[in-house]
């Protein structure tokens, strides 16, 4: 008979750094490409003639994102989003509620994206994320063969979805400009509730680019699913070998694949055509597991451990870390702060978004030495628990959580 006593959540002595360390690090790749697109400019202004940089700084720098980070850093989001889960559903394997429990957990981050969404930032993930999550969750007590071959089929259906016909279009040419236009007006110089008044008639249009990429994450998820379950991740020391092997690999024909996707944009080479989007996204995919395994085997050396240790506690908050860049890059674009919104260079954006990002390493590493949690995490594993967490590092606690 299971126990009636609450599960206590997985304390912060529990954790893989490494994990932590590559969710760290990614954290910074998501700001780097959301601070530069959606929150600089409208989500449709890359669609529209004429929409590169124009000062060679712009171009260097605009360049370096689209090859190493554009795309990859999500994807290594969405790895370590199928880890996390199936961290949780292996911990409560003793648990006659897992799956109620894991249930809540999903619709509690559901709740908290569209609040994200709506009220914050139209560029959300985690609307997508938690409904990837219920798509998974049945999988993660399958075999893995039946994992992986639904993997590979969802990444081949991803890869393939835009040279097929749309199942929701995005708007044509002529619409995309119209709403980048009211998007200027709106981000650039409207009030908080001109903001949501445009942002709540903007979602359904950018609704079909989570269509095309809703494969791609439940994808990713199954893949962080299956590395944890091979042991590849809870033994990394041991696997240390075949982690630089993968690394190798996905860093060099992932890379190589970047560059042949953007190779017209960046050094007028010939152009890929309706094969453009398929390579590109393909070389995302596998120069994000190549990073993966390139942080997960440096961090197991213990000197490169030490250097890269400042990245655990973004990640261990790294939810709290996210939401709040939404709320500061917000009053810096939008109108009801700075009003920077379609204003400065993708240079300048990505320095602001390196200044944000260290003020957060530090302010994480601070708070985590008071507490277990960030603010949200917090909040997001009460509520799935349906009980308040422990929060004080050094709190006491009474022998029935200590269970």
């Amino acid at each position: 008979m299971a126990s009636e006593a609450p599960p206590k959540s997985m304390s912060p002595s529990e954790r893989l750094d490494a994990i932590d360390v590559l969710r760290g690090l990614a954290l910074f790749g998501v700001l780097a490409m959301n601070i530069v697109t959606i929150f600089r400019v409208s989500f449709y202004a890359p669609f529209l003639p004429n929409a590169e940089p124009t000062g060679p700084l712009d171009r260097v720098v605009a360049a370096v994102l689209t090859v190493a980070v554009d795309w990859k850093a999500l994807a290594l989001f969405s790895l370590l989003f199928g880890v996390g889960l199936v961290i949780q559903f292996e911990r409560l394997a003793g648990d006659a509620r897992r799956m109620i429990l894991l249930g809540r957990r999903l619709v509690v981050l559901l709740a908290i994206g569209l609040v994200h969404l709506y009220l914050i930032w139209n560029g959300d993930i985690l609307v997508e994320y938690a409904l990837a999550g219920f798509v998974v969750l049945p999988f993660l007590g399958c075999a893995r063969w039946l994992m992986a071959g639904a993997a590979l089929l969802l990444l081949g259906l991803y890869v393939t979805m835009p040279v097929l016909p749309p199942i929701v279009p995005l708007p044509g040419t002529a619409g995309m400009a119209a709403l980048a236009a009211d998007a200027m007006r709106a981000y650039g110089t409207g009030g908080f509730f001109d903001v949501l008044a445009f942002r709540i008639r903007e979602v359904p249009a950018i609704f079909p680019a989570h269509v095309v990429v809703f494969p791609r994450t439940v994808a990713l998820f199954l893949v962080g699913a299956l590395a944890w379950r091979s042991g590849v991740l809870r033994r990394a020391s041991a696997n240390r070998r075949l982690l630089f092997v993968v690394a190798t690999f996905g860093i060099l024909f992932g890379g190589g694949l970047s560059l042949a996707a953007a190779g017209q944009e960046l050094f007028d080479g010939p152009s890929l055509g309706r094969a453009h989007f398929p390579v590109e996204q393909l070389g995302a995919v596998v120069l994000a597991v190549g990073y993966a395994a390139a942080v997960i085997a440096a961090v197991n050396l213990s000197g490169e451990r030490r250097m890269l240790g400042w990245a655990a506690p973004l990640g261990r908050m790294a939810l709290t870390n996210y939401l709040a860049q939404s709320v500061i890059c917000g009053w810096i674009f939008y109108g009801y702060g700075l009003g920077q919104f379609g204003r400065l260079g993708v240079a300048a954006t990505l320095a602001i978004g390196i200044f944000v990002y260290v003020a957060q390493v530090g302010f994480s590493a601070w708070w985590l030495r008071h507490y277990r949690f960030g603010p949200v995490e917090w909040l997001w594993r009460s509520c799935m628990y349906g009980v308040p967490q422990p929060m004080r590092a050094t709190v006491n606690l009474p022998s029935c959580a200590r269970r």
